[in-house]
């Protein structure tokens, strides 16, 4: 039984939580008793919150028996990454040199899911400071799909816990892909929104120019009813951007008819595995018979990202000042490494990652003016094991150029992109796809989203952990 409730989709919970047919209480009893059982093998979560989960249930049974529903998440159980402030309690960022951390006021988007009635059922890991690796102290999360295979990062724990059924969606954070990679390796859905949609105040930075937060689902819809409730002009961070916040929910039913997807197929299939090349393709085709129209674009050089990631490695740096280089020896060997490579970036290499970023985005504002959407992989490799995605990130321009080719770019850029779940390999390893739009293009992305969903099954498809 819950296993069932486990796997029903937030929207589906949620209406049946609103209708009473289901209680908060029950559904977060039976996520609570699945965690127990499942994650001492996934370690996707790095606090349960047991104890405050029942608490806040029971808060929204007797609000909604009040009459007082507060929309699609009041009463259901939601994760968050553990770069979240969270007042009161532990925030460690994956680093053990914040394991005494504790925060004097929530996050903003931590506010923004309590005020819409979520229940926190819990923390979930992420890797050290929002990078490649664990910290060496701490549990890595283990892919449902094969444990054998990454998780993606940094938001490794968000990507598992969605995936494993143990809350109905997650808040992850996206620097460099760190959303959209653990939500192709979890077949999950995920939503990069654009750079100042959602306020950042209250986290752990990595890159403070390119850090973005989003949600984590199974479907296009699930992630629509997160972001409505987390997304806005937050006056805490002056990035935030002041544009209203449309309705997302509303949006879905649209269909895609009056949209044009862009594809380079150079750029999104050339040297790609036989299993992405075939998603994207399919994807492709889906669109076009749902009315969509689908047109050969030529898309600007990515050539340029390595100054890019010269320009994150130095802002990683900055947001390491307090700690590094002074307690260097607590520092995991991955990130110490990182900020090491950052004391050695020179001025003149720093102004050259700004500049590609305003010449890509630039380049990329031009595509935009013929299409609605742009459609590429989800990750430029199949699924990688631990050990292949190791061997890659000791070269970072090879990690670039595979790995990370459809993600970072969109950092830079600070465009909106939805991760979907586009097909799975003949071993059964998830294979992600991936859909961009100009900036505040998020209803158009997940009405697509929620398009090929309708006629699609992979989503739907759950990892062989029972």
């Amino acid at each position: 039984m819950s296993r069932d409730i486990a796997y029903l989709g937030l929207l589906e919970v949620s209406d049946r939580i609103r209708r009473r047919e289901l209680s908060s209480v029950a559904v977060t009893e039976a996520l609570l008793a699945r965690i127990g059982r499942l994650d001492g093998r996934l370690h996707s979560f790095q606090m349960v919150l047991a104890d405050q989960a029942l608490a806040q249930a029971k808060a929204a049974d007797a609000e909604i028996d009040a009459g007082q529903w507060r929309g699609p998440l009041h009463g259901v159980p939601i994760g968050i990454k553990d770069l979240l402030f969270t007042k009161g309690l532990a925030t460690m960022a994956g680093m053990e040199i914040n394991k005494n951390f504790i925060p004097k006021e929530d996050a903003t988007v931590v506010t923004r899911l309590k005020q819409a009635g979520a229940v926190i059922i819990g923390k979930l890991h992420m890797t050290e400071g929002a990078t490649l690796d664990h910290h060496p102290t701490l549990p890595r999360p283990v892919n449902p799909w094969s444990a054998a295979h990454w998780t993606g990062v940094s938001s490794s724990g968000s990507g598992v816990a969605p995936a494993a059924g143990f809350c109905y969606g997650a808040i992850g954070t996206d620097t460099a892909g760190s959303i959209r990679m653990p939500s192709a390796a979890n077949n999950l859905t995920g939503v990069k929104p654009t750079w100042g949609r959602v306020s950042r105040h209250g986290i752990f930075h990595l890159s403070e120019s390119l850090d973005h937060i989003g949600p984590m689902t199974r479907s296009a819809g699930d992630s629509a009813a997160m972001l409505q409730a987390i997304a806005g002009r937050d006056p805490a961070d002056q990035t935030s951007l002041a544009e209203p916040v449309p309705d997302y929910l509303a949006a879905l039913g649209q269909g895609v008819s009056d949209l044009t997807i862009g594809i380079d197929w150079s750029f999104a299939t050339e040297g790609m595995a036989p299993e992405i090349a075939a998603a994207v393709q399919n994807a492709a085709d889906v669109f076009q018979s749902l009315g969509a129209r689908v047109r050969e674009i030529a898309f600007p050089s990515v050539a340029e990202m390595g100054a890019v990631m010269g320009m994150l490695t130095a802002e990683v740096l900055a947001a390491h000042e307090d700690h590094f280089p002074s307690k260097a020896d607590r520092y995991g060997p991955r990130l110490r490494g990182m900020l090491e490579v950052g004391q050695q970036i020179d001025p003149i290499s720093l102004v050259r990652g700004y500049q590609a970023r305003d010449k890509f985005t630039g380049g990329l504002r031009s595509v935009f003016r013929d299409v609605d959407l742009i459609l590429v992989p989800g990750l430029g490799h199949i699924l990688p094991t631990w050990d292949e995605l190791n061997t890659m990130a000791d070269d970072m321009g090879l990690l670039g150029r595979t790995v990370m080719r459809y993600t970072t770019p969109f950092n830079a850029a600070g465009v909106p992109t939805l991760s979907l779940p586009g097909g799975f390999t003949a071993s059964g390893l998830p294979v992600g796809i991936q859909l961009v739009g100009w900036k505040l293009a998020e209803p158009e992305l997940l009405r697509a989203g929620h398009a090929f969903q309708q006629v699609t099954d992979f989503h739907t498809r759950r990892a062989p952990i029972d």
